[in-house]
Order: C-alpha cells, then structure tokens, then sequence
C-alpha cells in the first residue's frame, strides 16, 4: 500500500481518534504535540513564522520602529525650518501666484511701458496683493521663463550661424545667471552706501532685474529675422 493511503494505528490512549476530520485543541495533551494532523491521519509539521512576521510581533521591534518614525518626523520638521530660513519657499509662493491674464498685460506692459500711467502696487492690510490681481507687483514666473527662453533662443541663433554647441548654451546661461547675480549685488551695495531705506527685497530685485530677458528675446529675435539692422 502507498504511503499516502497509509493509516497510522492509534496505540496510546487519549490520542485522536484517526476518522476525526479536526483535532480537538481545548485538550492538555493535543497542546503538547508540536504538530496538527491532517484528514485521513497523515501528520504535517505546522508552518514557521516568516521573519517578517516574527519581526513585528517582537513588542521591542515594534517600540523601535514607532521611536525611527517619530525621528523621521522630527529631522523633517528640523530640514523644513532650515530651508525655509534659507530659501523663503513661503515668500517665494507669493511671486508665482499669477494667471494667463495677468503674463499677458505684464507682457504688454514690458513692451509698452509708456502707455502705462499708475505704477503704484496696491496693498491690502500692509501686505502686497498678489500678483495676478495687481500688474504693478512683482512676480518671477515671468522673469524664469524669460531666462530659459532666452538662453535657448541664444541657442537658436548660435546655429543659425554654425556656432551652436552644448558647451556654448552652458556657458551662454551662466554668464547670463553671472551678469543677473552682479546687478543684484551692485544695487544693494549702492543702496548701503547712500543708505536708503526701501521696502524692497532681494528677491524684489532678482523679479525686476530679470524683466529685462524679455526685451533681449525681442532683440534676438528681431536681429533673427531682419538682420543686424534689425538687432
């Protein structure tokens, strides 16, 4: 007979009887045999824990774990107040707050700074209003796409006379980031020495600074299509 088809003889009193689809568990003796039998009276080694398991049902494992997530959340807020002492991500919200609406008459404005009569930047409760509801204010979204813009249009016109290389457009918007960084040094040194009080900041400057990439695209592109005469 095979040894599937095998039945194993009850010899000892108080074991389980072999035709008993289930153990009886509630008794002492069936808790101190170390493995549960199968229909048909077969006998299988019960199955070991995983590690992992094992792992979290160790009390100590899981007070190690609940103490590195509180770490984590502590360096997270240590690394955010850091940043943010640094990099103001906060004010920096302030000058992306912009809509299609107001690129389009900011643009205009850039272009046509003439037919614009009222300059003053409207403030609510002794804070600036946000860009996108006022044109005169401040903004970086514009002064950023300008940049990139600029340098790939640098770029364009580098190829159109066989110059273009990756190393020239590197080169082209560092020196442009170099040339950006000096102006905004020049005039906070010239606004020490004469010792104005001004409301604006650094970043203020970095916004109206950078306005100027949109007149140099127009250049570019102007010399692009008509020539030196038209650059």
């Amino acid at each position: 007979m095979p040894a599937s088809k095998r039945r194993i003889p009850v010899s000892q009193p108080g074991m389980a009887d072999p035709h008993q689809l289930f153990d009886d568990t509630s008794s002492a003796q069936s808790r101190g045999y170390g493995a549960q039998r199968a229909p048909g009276g077969l006998s299988y080694p019960a199955a070991s824990p995983t590690p992992h398991a094992a792992f979290l049902a160790d009390p100590v494992s899981n007070m190690a774990m609940a103490y590195g997530s509180s770490l984590a959340a502590q360096g997270k807020e240590l690394v955010d107040k850091n940043i943010d002492r640094f990099i103001p991500i906060t004010k920096l919200k302030y000058y992306f707050a912009v809509d299609t609406m107001y690129v389009g008459r900011k643009l205009g404005l850039l272009f046509f700074p003439y037919l614009h009569q009222d300059w003053e930047v409207q403030y609510q409760q002794d804070t600036p209003v946000a860009p996108r509801f006022d044109v005169n204010a401040p903004d970086l979204y514009i002064p950023a796409m300008a940049f990139i813009t600029y340098v790939l249009v640098a770029g364009l016109a580098l190829g159109t006379q066989d110059r273009f290389s990756p190393d020239l457009l590197g080169l082209q918007a560092s020196s442009a980031l170099a040339w950006l960084t000096l102006e905004v040094l020049a005039i906070l040194l010239s606004l020490y020495l004469v010792t104005v009080n001004t409301d604006l900041t650094t970043i203020d400057l970095v916004a109206f600074l950078g306005y100027k990439y949109v007149g140099m695209i127009g250049g570019v592109l102007m010399g692009l299509l008509f020539g030196k005469i038209g650059y």
